[in-house]
């Protein structure tokens, strides 16, 4: 959950740029206020893709000052 959509969509561009694939979910398919990214890991990914996405998330998170 981010909440800014602008921080959602920046978010979901950092992680492209380092090979994470998430998207934002945006108004209107959330309430405004409530922007978010989706990811959907599946069976195929190994504990180290997992890994690689989690370290993703909470370097572009510090950068962009929401963790």
């Amino acid at each position: 959950m981010i909440g800014d959509e602008t921080k959602a969509r920046q978010f979901s561009t950092e992680l492209f740029d380092l090979e994470v694939f998430a998207t934002p979910i945006l108004f209107p398919m959330v309430g405004k206020g409530t922007a978010r990214i989706r990811v959907m890991p599946s069976a195929a990914h190994s504990k180290s893709d997992l890994d690689f996405g989690i370290n993703a998330f909470e370097s572009v998170g510090k950068k962009l000052g929401l963790i």
